[in-house]
């Protein structure tokens, strides 16, 4: 599979909160660095990431562009409540080793009323 068509099947598990697919998207060693948090590291360890993210907040990725180059994939994305981000995917033998977001964590806890730490 090709990054784009990896990076629209995480979208497709991401908006059915379905953490145990989205995990398996993930190499053994992956890395997801969302730059508002610490790293994650660990295909296990991402799968409890989204578990428990999507336990504290109801989250929809619309997606806007999802571009490719190579082994990367970037992913343009908005939500409903008007937060918007994209995300970097490096997927080899069909999965994410690595990803990086960006988005606004200060404007996602207000929206979801969490806490600010």
């Amino acid at each position: 599979m090709s990054p784009k068509e990896i990076v629209k099947l995480w979208v497709d598990f991401f908006n059915k909160n379905d953490y145990k697919s989205i995990s398996e998207l993930y190499s053994e060693n992956a890395v997801n660095h969302q730059v508002a948090n610490s790293p994650v590291t660990g295909k296990e360890n991402i799968k409890n990431m989204f578990k428990e993210e999507f336990e504290n907040a109801e989250m929809t990725c619309i997606t806007e562009n999802i571009f490719e180059d190579g082994q990367w994939a970037i992913l343009e994305w908005k939500d409903p409540l008007g937060l918007r981000g994209c995300g970097f995917f490096h997927v080899v033998n069909d999965k994410i080793i690595f990803q990086r977001g960006y988005w606004d964590k200060l404007s996602f806890l207000k929206q979801h009323n969490l806490p600010i730490e």
